[in-house]
């Protein structure tokens, strides 16, 4: 039975793997929106009650998905997180207005078909709106008139995480965490923890690299990221197999194929690894078939990972990785 673990003080009791919604929307490769609507359906039955979205996300597409799952599904208790801020031409602070908040925001509820969104986070907002305090009294008072129910923020950095939780109705922060990126664990995690703050792990699966099933002669279409935002040409290269060089990252990927315990995927390993970290809420994989959807669910019934598995792999990440991301997130 899925584990569900308490996000921050949401009142939210969410499932540990959850549902990582942007590949069923945009810049993934092809997708097949019957393929989506199947992983949807795959994750609901194997537990999963929370769906981590974004109004870009094929330019509300995958909320709209989402909308059409909650419609199929009336009795079951369905959590959506969606995002807010990358539908600007460009970040800048100056962008995160109360009119733009809020016409955001109505667009996602729309998309959503809801009256009331239960969580919303600022998507990877430029740095300085962290300097704002008049941004986070905006989503306050769209709290208080009942668009929202709760907001956190996504971060690209753990210093954006850490000046996150400056403020004090920040419910959730939303950061890359794998173990191709450790450096949330440092410090990050524990203090979130201790202020009662939720974490989401996203990327968990470092763009497919940690599926193990990528190769040097892999290739992707012109409109998955992994081809066209290796350098960060679009986005943050961080978002983009967590900012590793492909090469690397693949021989990191075989030092870690030894690791993988009798019976399980190197993805259900890679993602038992996230929930080994009590501060993590949960991890939201992607996926556009239902396979990849119970295979990622399946990973919450795993064993704990021993003492020197997870030694082990600090050492992988210590050898081959720190070097690469640690000072850059």
């Amino acid at each position: 039975m899925m584990q569900k673990k308490p996000l921050g003080r949401s009142g939210m009791s969410v499932s540990a793997i959850s549902f990582g919604a942007w590949a069923i929307g945009s810049s993934w490769g092809p997708v097949n929106d019957d393929d989506s609507m199947a992983a949807l359906h795959a994750a609901i039955d194997g537990g999963v009650n929370f769906i981590d979205t974004a109004d870009v996300y094929g330019d509300g597409k995958s909320e709209r998905l989402i909308a059409q799952l909650k419609r199929d599904r009336p009795r079951d208790e369905i959590f959506v997180a969606t995002k807010a801020g990358r539908r600007l031409p460009a970040q800048t602070p100056d962008g995160y207005t109360r009119e733009n908040l809020t016409k955001w925001i109505d667009r996602s509820l729309q998309n959503l078909e809801t009256d009331a969104l239960d969580l919303l986070q600022l998507h990877c907002p430029h740095p300085a709106v962290y300097d704002r305090p008049e941004v986070f009294g905006f989503l306050d008072d769209l709290k208080a008139a009942g668009k929202l129910r709760h907001y956190g923020v996504s971060v690209e950095t753990v210093a954006e995480a850490e000046r996150a939780l400056r403020y004090p109705h920040v419910e959730s922060v939303q950061i890359i965490f794998n173990v191709f990126r450790l450096k949330p664990a440092e410090r990050f995690l524990a203090n979130a923890e201790a202020q009662g703050v939720g974490i989401i792990a996203r990327v968990p699966l470092a763009s497919g690299l940690l599926t193990g099933k990528l190769r040097p002669s892999s290739t992707f279409s012109d409109d998955d990221h992994r081809s066209f935002n290796r350098e960060g040409q679009a986005f943050d290269k961080g978002e983009t197999f967590s900012g590793v060089p492909y090469d690397v990252a693949l021989a990191a990927v075989e030092d870690l194929r030894a690791l993988v315990p009798h019976g399980a995927t190197m993805t259900q390993f890679a993602l038992r690894w996230i929930l080994m970290w009590s501060a993590v809420t949960c991890a939201i994989p992607g996926a556009k078939t239902p396979e990849q959807t119970r295979e990622n669910s399946a990973a919450a019934d795993l064993p704990p990972i021993s003492p020197e598995t997870m030694s082990a792999v600090r050492h992988i990440y210590d050898r081959r990785m720190r070097p690469l991301v640690h000072a850059n997130w």
